[in-house]
């Protein structure tokens, strides 16, 4: 199948608009990778505080750093829920499938997704928690950063 100019140009286009968003998330990948699985939050306790007050979740420093640099990019889309209806993901195995399935035309829906975890865990902390312990944040990153380098490349 062969690409014609227009596609391989718009590729290029999106590779110039995302890769250095991307490229301050790579950071965080040994991280993700290693605590995959893992908790990454802690229920504060101390000082009597369930007897007067709720407890409240205590984040690993790397996690609210990986947070608050999503923030500060154009990675976030308010409208992602959107992108959850018109590809039809419900479950979280239907974002793990859309995830590994999304090629650089398809950056719209790691955006999505990444922004579903990123700004709901502003108000539902667990969110964060699960992103990482089920490898979302670490999928969304990766599969950018492959299709970014994919297409980084001076086509011969």
């Amino acid at each position: 199948m062969a690409i014609d100019k227009e596609d391989i140009e718009y590729r290029r286009q999106v590779v110039q608009e995302y890769k250095a968003d991307v490229e301050k998330l790579i950071r965080y990948l040994p991280w993700l990778e290693e605590k995959s699985g893992s908790n990454v939050s802690e229920t504060y306790s101390g000082s009597g505080i369930g007897e007067h007050s709720i407890a409240f979740p205590v984040y690993d420093s790397m996690l609210l750093g990986f947070v608050k640099e999503v923030q500060r990019t154009n990675l976030l889309d308010r409208n992602y829920r959107y992108i959850y209806s018109r590809n039809r993901i419900v479950t979280q195995k239907d974002e793990l499938r859309a995830i590994s399935n999304s090629d650089i035309t398809r950056m719209d829906i790691l955006k999505g997704i990444l922004s579903k975890y990123v700004m709901g865990g502003m108000t539902k902390g667990r969110m964060w928690t699960e992103a990482v312990q089920n490898r979302i944040f670490l999928n969304i990153v990766r599969k950018m950063k492959e299709n970014l380098e994919f297409w980084d490349r001076p086509i011969a």
